[in-house]
């Protein structure tokens, strides 16, 4: 089997959809033969930051010396970044291979009732390789909630990581921060530890009742003290416990899930469970990165591109905004998913932007620019909608050449990696 005829495969399902629940995936991995069950891993959930965290915390375990699994979702421009091997993706020859090997066993089960949804499949992949190739540990990232999410198949974790919780998948997991806060510590499981980031007190008052109800050890990112030195659009620098540390991710919001990533670490080499040095924490931090996160892509003039795409990813990223881009006009191209709370995230960025030209994302769920459009008059000094993302991105790039504006690209991951490739060369072409 080819790469290409493996992916083919594995987007067949895609129709299918989310479907939470754990007994689908109980059945498939049973027969694969458990794979789930020889790997040891820091299950990471919430609502916002928790890439962010998954990769932070694997840079530094693959400094450590450990073989380091990492599942992430949604990948941005290549399907492979959702499994990870000492924080480079899988070959195209070991995913084909695992596809060959395992998909037979898809086609079987729909034959008895049983539809995989794609997620579930790729998370089965991922405890088929990463088994395979015999990590030492795995971060595995949830990918909606936390209790019914097919990643919580997994036995007690060596810990259970809540980065913040916020208003994102309602109709899924729920209309209130504690709905959503009890999805998210579905996760928490006896005999393990838990962390948690800085949260909004509803969610912390369920996180502490869970950890109280199942007896569970509980360490707060907020008793992380740092001391910031610097910060910018290019990453921030702090010192922690006399160790001085380079994070190349910015904004406040990464800040947060740096220290949300010192407590779990902290916490397993202080129980004996991980040998981590203070020199692999200090390498760790500064080789780690992720892609559309507040990701400058170019400095003349500055090109920014982030997925956020809900109210607390929006916030983040206008109080960013307001630090590094006080005074300068900016330009911001924007698509999002018709599902999403839009309009509160408009409301955020009111009188932000110079500009904005909407788009429409790829993806069925998405919003038509001329919508988006009508939603952001009067919140801006102009509007403008495209059918094209590439050609939004061609005038504001124009513009910014020659008023030294910025140009941020904004309001979804999906458009992110539509359109992240497409800025590297137009960004690289220039210089």
């Amino acid at each position: 089997m080819t790469y290409e005829e493996a992916i083919s495969k594995i987007h067949s399902l895609l129709t299918f959809g989310s479907r939470p629940g754990l007994d689908r995936m109980r059945v498939l991995l049973e027969r694969m033969g458990n794979p789930q069950d020889k790997l040891k891993y820091i299950h990471v959930a919430g609502t916002n930051g928790k890439g962010s965290t998954c990769e932070i915390i694997s840079y530094v375990l693959t400094a450590a010396g450990y073989k380091t699994g990492l599942f992430i979702s949604p990948y941005i421009t290549d399907f492979r970044e959702r499994i990870q091997i000492n924080n480079q993706m899988i070959s195209k020859a070991v995913l084909a291979e695992a596809v060959e090997k395992t998909f037979p066993l898809i086609e079987q089960l729909s034959k008895e009732g049983v539809v995989i949804t794609e997620f579930e499949y790729v998370n089965a992949l991922e405890f088929y390789i990463h088994s395979n190739e015999k990590c030492d540990v795995v971060v595995l990232e949830t990918g909606m909630g936390g209790l019914l999410d097919c990643t919580n198949v997994i036995k007690p974790p060596l810990c259970s990581v809540i980065t913040t919780i916020g208003l994102d998948h309602t109709k899924i997991l729920g209309d209130t921060i504690e709905k959503i806060a009890a999805q998210k510590c579905g996760i928490i499981k006896e005999n393990s530890i838990a962390i948690t980031s800085k949260q909004d007190e509803r969610a912390m008052e369920v996180i502490s009742r869970t950890v109280n109800s199942l007896d569970v050890l509980l360490y707060k990112s907020e008793n992380v003290s740092i001391e910031i030195t610097e910060e910018n659009l290019d990453g921030s620098k702090f010192v922690w416990n006399g160790i001085d540390i380079e994070l190349h991710l910015s904004g406040d919001h990464q800040i947060e899930n740096a220290k949300t990533a010192i407590a779990a670490i902290d916490i397993l080499r202080n129980k004996g469970l991980l040998k981590i040095s203070d020199e692999n924490i200090r390498d760790g931090f500064k080789e780690a990165k992720n892609p559309a996160r507040l990701e400058k892509l170019s400095d003349k003039p500055v090109v920014i591109l982030d997925g956020a795409h809900n109210p607390n990813g929006i916030e983040a990223l206008k109080n960013a905004i307001e630090r590094f881009l006080s005074g300068k006009k900016i330009t911001c191209i924007m698509g999002m998913l018709a599902d999403k709370d839009i309009d509160s995230s408009i409301e955020l960025l009111s009188g932000i932007f110079d500009k904005v030209y909407t788009v429409s994302v790829d993806n069925p769920r998405a919003l038509s620019s001329d919508n988006l459009a009508e939603k952001f008059e009067g919140k801006c000094n102009a509007v403008k909608c495209f059918d094209k993302p590439q050609d939004a991105f061609d005038k504001a790039l124009s513009e910014a050449k020659k008023d030294g504006s910025a140009v941020l690209v904004c309001g979804s991951l999906y458009l992110a990696g539509e359109i992240r490739p497409y800025i590297l060369e137009c960004c690289n072409s220039n210089q």
